[in-house]
């Protein structure tokens, strides 16, 4: 179902008690960091549309049955394929820009807002809570018609989520400015500066501490 009103369902998730923001990072985020930006030297992880297929799979966002499905489609139809990676790349490079600065920029939130409605609007289907094979259960869009129309329906809804509940404030790029990675911040404090502690901090720490030992000299 096209969510057409982000505002509308903003009601009903202030009904609910807030509870605590998960450290990891969202789906949208962790697609966001897919692109060559975040991935030097290595370049675009998402370098073909298998490569995207395969994301979407290690990510849970597409089942094994379905992806197979997907695969036989794509070699009946390339161009199909190739024009769901060109897709799938602008749906990214709009949620990059969310992630960076939609929180200040109104024009950026709005134009996100756009192509959130644009994928849900033209993906047709139905929405299903499944078991998990481990425990517990998961809810998943099972697309009718288009093969290709639905694959990022998981993405785009989960940047919807956190619009809706306001988790856009917590969301910021790693203050390395070497670094390229989006995260959400899910600290009691929100004082969280770098994607990863043990890479992008700890570069930071050390560098801190050879500007001091420089000036002490």
């Amino acid at each position: 179902m096209p969510v057409t009103s982000l505002k509308a369902r903003r009601v009903d998730s202030r009904e609910r008690a807030p509870g605590p923001i998960s450290p990891r990072s969202r789906l949208w985020l962790d697609f966001v960091n897919t692109d060559a930006a975040a991935q030097q030297p290595g370049g675009d992880l998402l370098r073909d549309f298998e490569a995207l297929l395969t994301w979407l799979q290690t990510q849970a966002a597409v089942d094994d049955e379905r992806a197979s499905g997907i695969r036989r489609r794509a070699v009946l139809q390339p161009a199909a394929a190739a024009a769901t990676l060109v897709d799938a790349r602008r749906v990214r490079a709009a949620l990059r820009a969310l992630a960076e600065r939609g929180q200040h920029i109104e024009r950026v939130r709005d134009d996100a807002l756009i192509e959130i409605n644009r994928v849900l609007g033209r993906s047709a289907g139905t929405r299903r809570l499944d078991p998990l094979p481990e425990g517990g259960f998961s809810r998943i869009f099972v697309p009718t018609g288009d093969a290709f129309a639905g694959l990022m329906i998981p993405i785009v809804e989960s940047a919807a989520d956190t619009m809706i509940i306001e988790e856009l404030p917590r969301v910021r790029r790693c203050a390395d400015p070497r670094c390229h990675r989006v995260f959400l911040d899910g600290t009691k404090n929100g004082l969280r500066r770098w994607c990863d502690m043990g890479t992008c901090g700890n570069r930071a720490k050390a560098a801190r501490h050879r500007a001091r030992a420089q000036g002490a000299a």
